[in-house]
């Protein structure tokens, strides 16, 4: 089988947002099950190589053009977006396709990802519709967030060299713009996202963003996929960017990166207060207000905070106002530094993730990889990874709560601190963590039975 990965950004060349991971590491997943990749992304100012063939299964081939990719930003600078992102990547889907057929990478199915590359399947059934190259490709569309669509005015639309007729309510017109997502989801054969529950969820008012009627009314029902981390690259027994590397079978070198980090922070060093991190985008999506609201009451509890994270300017000045008000307690880092990251992760006691909707969610998969507990809102990819550790004490991972309501994340804090206090019930849930498997490998075995499924009907 044969796959053609189109993806705005792939890692570890160039990295916005989980998109990349995902990009970067599922195909050498599938590539292990024998399928292979070749996967294309814009060559990006930085990025010096034309082609890479890191591993039997996989190539990676980078789409040039000087005035659209050599650039500072990848979608935009300290402005907004660039005005000129709908001829950017229509011209990087073009190509994408053009130069698989030069290469003679005849692919079984493209698989696109994001409102970036949704223009795929369109141009497969319009523009290639007649090119006995791509008679019997596929097209797989993934939806990693529904929230970033792709809107651009209207009159835009003639810059595509589509048929007029195609900016219509059953093609790309949305409210009088163009919705690049929109018609990705009418065209593609097959669509997934990223988790089951925001497979359903995306069907709603609520997490649909308008298009919860277009999703709903595909004659095959979109797939959930839960997404995988590396599990090589998140590996406690292995990281050398934490003080002391540990196992589920020997624990102590965790209580040594809780040290290590509540001394980086200014904390006072002891292991009996719990210490909470948060490694966030700052955006309204993360439920961050609901933070915002109890954060005094939280930060009254005898706990510690730390929080690493860069986005919204708003979250910002929120987040740098909690740490002035709680000094000794609170230590906020804005910006995004790897080895914070990985300190974080290792080093607390428990992760907040209190997001409004979380397609999928990396940062659970990571904590559970670190014996760190999560306390997340029950939605997404969370709903899907998390067991409540009071509902289900047998298999229980983590703290859930539902509602959009303050008091409720702040109840499940107060759950989580009460099992801290019971030191073997602490051990358990981070041993529970340790051992589970969100790998790549998991996720792989899904895509292929999804690809064989599509190519069998």
């Amino acid at each position: 089988m044969k796959v053609l990965f189109c993806a705005s950004e792939v890692a570890p060349f160039v990295k916005t947002g989980g998109l990349a991971d995902v990009t970067g590491s599922l195909p050498f997943a599938l590539g292990e099950l024998g399928v292979r990749s070749a996967v294309m992304m814009p060559r990006y100012r930085g990025l010096q190589a034309k082609r890479k063939k890191p591993s039997k299964n996989v190539s990676i081939f980078f789409i040039e053009h000087e005035k659209f990719f050599n650039r500072a930003g990848v979608y935009g600078n300290e402005r907004g977006d660039y005005h000129d992102n709908l001829r950017r990547f229509s011209f990087f889907c073009n190509q994408a396709l053009s130069l698989a057929k030069e290469i003679g990478f005849k692919p079984d199915i493209v698989h696109a990802h994001d409102w970036q590359t949704a223009l795929l399947p369109v141009l497969l059934k319009t523009r290639f519709l007649a090119d006995a190259f791509f008679k019997k490709t596929k097209s797989v569309l993934t939806v990693h967030n529904l929230a970033y669509q792709g809107h651009f005015p209207g009159n835009q639309f003639k810059e595509l060299g589509l048929d007029a007729g195609l900016f219509s309510v059953d093609g790309f017109e949305f409210y009088g713009k163009v919705n690049l997502l929109k018609a990705g989801l009418i065209f593609a054969d097959r669509v997934n996202t990223v988790s089951p529950t925001y497979a359903e969820e995306i069907k709603t008012r609520e997490f649909g963003f308008g298009l919860d009627g277009v999703v709903a009314d595909r004659p095959v029902p979109v797939k959930g996929i839960l997404n995988g981390i590396d599990f090589d690259l998140w590996n406690p027994g292995t990281d050398k960017k934490v003080k002391k590397r540990y196992s589920v079978e020997d624990l102590s070198g965790k209580d040594a990166c809780k040290a290590d980090l509540q001394k980086s922070c200014g904390f006072e060093v002891n292991p009996d207060i719990p210490l909470f991190g948060m490694v966030t985008r700052l955006a309204e999506q993360k439920g961050l207000e609901l933070f915002s609201e109890i954060a005094d009451k939280f930060l009254s509890l005898g706990v510690q905070f730390v929080l690493l994270g860069e986005g919204d300017g708003v979250y910002h000045t929120t987040f740098v106002n909690i740490g002035k008000r709680h000094p000794k307690t609170s230590a906020i880092y804005l910006g995004f530094n790897a080895v914070d990251a990985h300190r974080i992760y290792a080093g607390a006691d428990f992760f907040l993730m209190p997001s409004y909707f979380e397609p999928c969610g990396l940062g659970q998969m990571i904590s559970f990889r670190y014996g760190t507990i999560p306390v997340a809102r029950k939605t997404g990819g969370l709903a899907d990874t998390l067991v409540d550790a009071d509902k289900d004490p047998k298999r229980g991972n983590g703290f859930l709560f539902e509602e959009r309501i303050p008091e409720k994340l702040l109840e499940a804090i107060g759950r989580a601190i009460a099992a801290f206090r019971n030191k073997r019930r602490l051990r358990a849930l981070r041993r529970r963590g340790l051992r589970a498997d969100f790998s790549w490998r998991h996720s792989a075995k899904e895509y292929k039975k999804f690809y064989e499924e599509m190519l069998k009907s």
